[in-house]
C-alpha cells in the first residue's frame, strides 16, 4: 500500500497527542520534511517518535545524540581496526571493503527494505555544526562511500522525528528543511486523559486531587526543574500504592522526591507549605 494512502497518525493507545501536534506530525509525513520537535522536558518529544511507529505498524530506530557525536556516524562506519587484524591473521576476503564497513541510524534507515521511524534525539546537544553536515543527506536521501565508491540511496523515506531541548540555537539552514513544532505543556483537561491513559481504573476523587496537587507544585516560584509528565505519572503510581487518600493532597505533597528532583526545589516548596 503506497506510503500516503496509509500514514495519518492520531496518538496511540499509549499517546494521547494533542490536535495541533497531530497536525504537524502528519504535515511532515505528507510533505515528507523532518518534525524538529521542541518543549520542555517531560512534553513526550522523544515518546512521540515511538507512538508514531506504534500507530503506522512501522520499526523504530533511534539515533541518541551525544556532545562527541559526529554527523558521519548516522552514515556509515569503515572498520579499519578489523581489517587490518584480518590482514594480519590472513583471513579471506579482506580486500572486500565492503565486508567492514556498517551502517549507521541514518544509513539503517536508508537500507531498510520497509519505510522505518528515525528518531534523532537530543540534536542541540552536537556542536554548531552538526546538523548543517546532515543537510544533503536529509534533503537528497542519499549519500557516497568514498571508500567503495558506492551511493547508497533510501530504499523508502523514513519519517524522521528531530527533538531539541533548546540548548543551542540551531542553523537556520537546517530549520528552513523542517517542520517545527512547539509542544506546550499539557493543561489539565489533556492531562487528565494521559493518566487515565496509564491508570484507567483510577479513582475520579484521587484522580482530581492528584491532578491539582500537581499543578500547585508546578506553579510554586523558584523551582529550578519543574515536575514533567513523567513525574506524575510516577507520583500517581506511588499514591495508589501507598494508599495515600485524596484528602491529604489538598495539605500536603506526599513522596516530593518522585515529583522534585532537586535538593533545592524541594526547600522551595517546603517553605510554601
Amino acid at each position: 500500500m503506497p506510503d500516503q494512502l496509509r500514514q495519518t497518525f492520531a496518538g496511540s493507545g499509549t499517546y494521547i497527542v494533542s490536535e495541533p501536534l497531530m497536525e504537524a506530525v502528519n504535515i511532515a509525513i505528507a510533505l515528507k520534511k523532518p518534525l524538529l520537535l521542541k518543549g520542555e522536558p517531560g512534553t513526550g518529544k522523544t515518546m512521540l517518535a515511538q507512538a508514531i511507529a506504534e500507530a503506522l505498524g512501522l520499526r523504530l530506530l533511534i539515533w541518541n545524540i551525544k556532545s562527541t557525536t559526529k554527523a558521519q556516524e548516522a552514515l556509515y562506519r569503515y572498520d579499519t581496526v578489523q581489517r587490518l587484524y584480518d590482514s594480519q591473521f590472513g583471513e579471506a576476503g579482506v580486500d572486500e571493503i565492503a565486508r567492514y564497513i556498517h551502517p549507521g541510524k541514518l544509513g539503517e534507515a536508508f537500507l531498510s527494505e520497509e519505510q522505518v521511524v528515525l528518531l534523532i534525539d537530543e540534536i542541540d546537544k552536537a556542536d554548531l555544526e552538526f546538523p548543517n553536515d546532515l543537510l544533503w543527506e536529509l534533503d537528497q536521501m542519499e549519500f557516497f562511500i568514498p571508500e567503495t565508491k558506492e551511493t547508497v540511496r533510501a530504499k523508502h523515506r523514513p519519517i524522521v522525528i528531530i527533538t531539541s531541548n533548546g540548548e543551542k540555537d540551531l542553523p537556520d539552514a537546517f530549520l528552513r528543511r523542517c517542520i517545527f513544532h512547539y509542544i506546550e505543556f499539557p493543561d489539565p483537561e489533556l492531562m487528565e486523559e494521559i493518566v487515565k491513559v496509564h491508570f484507567p481504573q483510577i479513582e475520579e476523587h484521587l484522580l482530581c486531587a492528584s491532578l491539582e496537587a500537581f499543578y500547585r507544585v508546578r506553579d510554586s516560584k523558584g523551582l529550578q526543574k519543574k515536575p514533567g509528565t513523567s513525574e506524575l505519572i510516577d507520583w500517581v503510581r506511588a499514591l495508589s500504592l501507598g494508599g495515600i487518600p485524596a484528602e491529604r493532597l489538598a495539605e500536603a505533597i506526599p513522596f516530593a522526591g518522585v515529583l522534585l528532583k532537586k535538593k533545592e526545589d524541594l526547600a522551595v516548596f517546603q517553605e510554601k507549605r
